[in-house]
């Protein structure tokens, strides 16, 4: 979507080269940044291999780059070792030609300012300044699959952009309550999906309805247990999602101890009825460290609008904390399951989210 690259990989590297000078190369840039699997991205100037055309790119290509530095080194990196001179020479030489043409830069190979790298590549020569990090991790989809539980809270998008980090193509499994939850709400969710597809590319969102299971556990079940009792319906109903969309693992937000569903007794009930792997990249982080980094990965900002999910319909004034699994199976065995499981089932619909819609 930003215009015409050539991309190429060789020797642990990929190239992408604009094809003409309109391209968008700052977006590019921003874009690569965001792949998965990427240690660092740097932009540079490529010439012939031959120290004439490197010292004219340095001088062309590095004034603007060390501008307002005071301190500077030079690296050099021979990957084509029928180069005539040795990675410490031509460090040397490139080195000497920048303090030639920017005289009151000092050299500093302890703790520079900024370090300038020089590059004897398969085809060309390469020389950039500035490096940045890049989004780490492995690439997408050299994991498998999961099933990420999207709520609308700061903590599953969280959960979300971990795994996908490590790996994993994420779907979504989203669930609603409405007329307790609005269209805003259900909206919201699919506005972190989206912030999610910078990283992820695509996100397919199913979302299935908790309305009538809820009401049922209103109505039948002590009010201690509710909380309870739905995120073991929500497990159940996330069983049957991976399964139809092959996914190897379920992924949730959860922290230990952060509210009373999250306990370690109130995690073992709700884990009795998965099949599925539960991965919780969140469990030992603390709220202000899931905050600090949804504030980095880009969804903060929605996750705190106003709008609220199933989680918070009907919710108990003093919720078990300590449950033992045999009295919450017991208080489940007041309701008709399997038939509430299918009912829920077949509200279910799916929204395809992707990076550039």
């Amino acid at each position: 979507h930003v215009g015409d690259f050539q991309i190429r990989y060789a020797q642990s590297t990929v190239y992408i080269e604009p094809q003409t000078d309109g391209e968008d190369v700052d977006e590019m840039f921003e874009q690569v940044k965001k792949v998965f699997g990427f240690a660092s991205v740097t932009r540079a100037a490529a010439c012939e291999k031959n120290m004439e055309a490197i010292f004219a790119a340095a001088r062309a290509y590095l004034p603007a780059k060390l501008r307002g530095c005071k301190t500077f080194r030079c690296e050099a990196k021979r990957s084509d070792k029928l180069f005539p001179l040795k990675s410490p020479e031509i460090a040397a030489e490139v080195g000497g030609e920048i303090l030639e043409a920017m005289p009151e830069l000092q050299v500093d190979l302890t703790h520079p300012e900024i370090t300038v790298w020089v590059e004897i590549r398969d085809r060309m020569a390469y020389i950039h300044a500035g490096q940045e990090r890049g989004a780490g991790g492995i690439p997408l989809g050299s994991g498998g699959k999961g099933l990420l539980l999207l709520s609308g809270g700061i903590d599953s998008p969280v959960a979300g952009y971990m795994m996908a980090k490590r790996g994993l193509f994420i779907d979504a499994l989203h669930f609603e309550s409405y007329p307790y939850t609005s269209e805003q709400a259900r909206q919201k969710v699919l506005e972190l999906a989206h912030e999610l597809c910078e990283y992820c590319r695509e996100i397919r969102v199913h979302v299935i309805s908790l309305t009538h299971i809820q009401e049922m556990l209103r109505d039948n079940c002590d009010e201690e247990y509710f909380t309870l009792l739905l995120r073991r319906f929500m497990m159940e109903l996330a069983n049957r999602v991976a399964e139809e969309k092959e996914c190897k693992a379920l992924i949730t937000g959860e922290s230990l101890g952060q509210v009373a569903s999250q306990t370690m007794a109130a995690i073992c009930v709700t884990d009795a009825v998965a099949r599925y792997p539960v991965l919780r990249p969140c469990i030992g982080l603390d709220k202000e460290e899931i905050v600090e980094r949804a504030r980095q990965f880009g969804t903060f900002d929605t996750s705190i609008l106003p709008y609220e999910d199933c989680c918070t319909v009907f919710t108990p004034r003093h919720p078990k904390t300590r449950p033992e699994l045999s009295k919450v199976e017991q208080q489940e065995a007041r309701l008709d399951k399997e038939a509430l499981l299918q009912e829920a089932w077949d509200s279910r619909y799916t929204v395809a989210v992707r990076q550039f819609e």
